[in-house]
């Protein structure tokens, strides 16, 4: 091993004195071999100082359907107001704004079309419906300080209760409020996670905490020899039932209503999946459900993880500073690293733990394990 880099850390504490000092900033920001890096950097910052509004802007363009409306032709400020009863000079700036983030195109005579960023945002399932949510998130953040004190009383807690294991208190409405929200995108999540992980060899997937089950439609349309539970609260079993019956699929799949946290778990199956779940809870719970899903496994049985996580020792900026912020107001979950992923299931008995690279983090990350004896 190499000796320490003792030099590193009093390195870095120049340089950063010297990136603070304003008199080098303007140095750099006319310097032909640093304006540009100056710039981009400046460019960053502000986007950092700004990115409340920006979020603003989009939300009010997806509550206003304006790429819905732009979708069938460019069409001019004046007219975008009068569809979506903004005022004229209202909506030139928020036309204006949305061209400014790319999600908007400004064309000749003062129109605006859609962007190519604004129409693939149109193509992701749950995007708007998710954005619109995060009306409940910007107000557990307005105070942001009192935030992370733990000084707040976040809507979110209120607006998941079902991560507190009060199925018997769930009302049925909130439960599909959930589902509903989960399945949308659970889509992408599922295509994500068939790109790294393969069940050509399971015979019997169960997947706890499925919601409506959107992921195991996936799984069983790329895989017809598969058989499947499904495992989640009574009050989410209805939704699943349709969806698999609509699919054609209900000979294949069946639905088991119950809560991880009160009863057991369905037996007989080779490979469980725990998609967006351990996120939802503390380390005390996930610890008891990983326990519990080694137990029901037979030798050589494997265990499939998918969900938003944590960069860990290389921070990201979807599990670390939304996903974990998310989490934090939900009052119960939290974000974790591929790495502490890992240790969870070391502990509880595990082996073979993989952690591949997904292509797109921001949708999910995967850890997968095996229960070797």
């Amino acid at each position: 091993m190499g000796r320490p880099r003792r030099g590193l850390p009093r390195l870095t504490n120049w340089r950063n004195r010297l990136v603070a000092s304003r008199r080098f900033q303007r140095w750099a920001s006319r310097f032909p071999l640093t304006r540009g890096i100056a710039r981009a950097e400046g460019e960053a910052l502000f986007d950092l100082v700004a990115g409340f509004v920006h979020s603003q802007v989009l939300h009010a363009l997806v509550e206003l359907r304006v790429l819905h409306i732009l979708a069938d032709g460019p069409l001019s400020a004046a007219d975008l107001g009068a569809r979506t009863r903004v005022p004229d000079a209202r909506m030139a700036v928020l036309a204006q704004a949305g061209a400014a983030l790319g999600l908007l195109k400004r064309r000749k005579g003062n129109r605006y079309a859609l962007a190519q960023r604004g129409a693939a945002l149109l193509g992701v399932p749950g995007l708007e419906a998710m954005i619109l949510h995060h009306s409940t998130l910007y107000r557990d953040l307005s105070d942001p300080a009192a935030f992370f004190r733990g000084e707040t009383d976040p809507d979110l807690a209120r607006f998941w209760p079902y991560v507190f294991g009060a199925a018997e208190t769930v009302e049925p409405e909130v439960a599909k409020r959930y589902s509903d929200l989960m399945a949308d995108s659970q889509g992408l999540v599922a295509e994500e996670t068939l790109r790294h992980v393969s069940f050509a060899e399971t015979r019997h997937l169960l997947d706890i905490g499925g919601g409506s089950g959107a992921f195991l439609e996936a799984v069983a349309r790329a895989y017809p020899a598969l058989n499947a539970t499904l495992f989640d609260l009574p009050q989410v079993a209805p939704s699943a039932q349709a969806r698999f019956e609509a699919a054609g699929l209900s000979g294949r799949i069946s639905v088991h209503p119950g809560s991880f946290r009160e009863d057991p778990l369905p037996q007989g199956a080779d490979t469980i999946s725990l998609i967006r779940v351990l996120y939802d809870h503390a380390d005390e719970t996930v610890g008891l459900l990983l326990a519990h899903v080694f137990r029901i496994l037979p030798p050589g049985g494997r265990l499939i993880i998918s969900e938003p996580m944590s960069g860990g020792a290389r921070p990201d900026r979807a599990g670390d500073a939304y996903f974990a912020l998310y989490t934090m107001a939900m009052g119960t979950g939290t974000t974790r690293s591929q790495a502490r992923i890992a240790a969870l299931l070391n502990k509880a008995g595990f082996g073979g733990i993989r952690t591949p690279k997904t292509h797109r983090p921001f949708v999910t990350s995967v850890v997968t394990a095996r229960r070797e004896s």
